[in-house]
């Protein structure tokens, strides 16, 4: 009789909060999602929490013709909800923005070229740690960002810092764009990314900055599937105990 093979239940292990930070295309969300299906965690995307305000400050007109209303944004905050939804076609959660899902709406070079800005205001980053904070009470969270191991959950049992050189950060941005169909110059996609290594680096409230305890990961020379298997044998070694 052939033995029946032995099951792996994730639901009886220890659950762990693991940050993710780094610089802007180094890959954080796509490999943070890879390792919360794996692990079947709850996977967060701050990034896309800002991109979202983002986009309803160009909406409201709150950014325009090079004009930022910053003070104009910060009496609507209140107005603003964000939230993530499952989506059963992927198996990802999108972002809603006011009950709309605006996935590939935050994702254009339009709104990267002002998010930094954005995610500099300090009552914006208070109403998003906030809610952050919600959404990891219960650990079992991959969270990527760029203040989650610094900030959000100092405490969390697994830190990761990624970086990768900005022309390679900018080619890899700029082939997912193509990809989704915009019509964009690697120039341009260079200049952002230069210009927002500078202002999140810089910013005075909860600047990018490497976590002490935090794991370097460059990945510059290093493929999706490598840095996912990295990443998920640290989680595995702090859900066991090991380290």
């Amino acid at each position: 009789m052939v033995p029946k093979p032995l099951t792996f239940n994730l639901n009886h292990l220890k659950k762990i909060t693991i940050a993710i930070d780094g610089f802007s295309s180094t890959g954080k969300s796509t490999v943070a999602k890879m390792l919360a299906k794996e692990l079947e965690y709850v996977y967060v995307d701050t990034g896309a929490m800002y991109r979202a305000v983002t986009l309803y400050a160009m909406r409201k007109l709150f950014i325009k013709d090079g004009h930022f209303d910053k003070e104009g944004l910060i009496r609507h905050l209140f107005m603003v909800s964000v939230k993530f939804q499952m989506n059963a076609e992927t198996g990802i959660a999108d972002v809603y923005l006011n009950g709309e899902n605006v996935e590939r709406e935050i994702r254009t070079l339009e709104v990267s070229n002002f998010v930094s800005q954005i995610a500099a205001i300090p009552e914006v980053r208070k109403l998003m740690v906030q809610k952050q904070h919600e959404m990891g009470k219960e650990k079992g969270i991959v969270m990527d960002g760029r203040d989650i191991g610094t900030v959000v959950f100092p405490d969390a049992e697994l830190k990761v810092f990624m970086t990768a050189s900005a022309d390679e950060r900018a080619r890899r941005r700029y082939e997912e764009l193509k990809a989704k169909g915009d019509e964009v110059s690697y120039e341009a996609v260079l200049e952002n990314v230069q210009k927002r290594d500078e202002l999140d680096t810089s910013r005075e409230d909860s600047p990018l900055v490497q976590a002490e305890d935090a794991i370097l990961l460059d990945n510059t020379h290093t493929n999706i599937e490598d840095q996912f298997h990295i990443l998920l044998q640290l989680a595995k070694d702090r859900i066991y105990g090991r380290c």
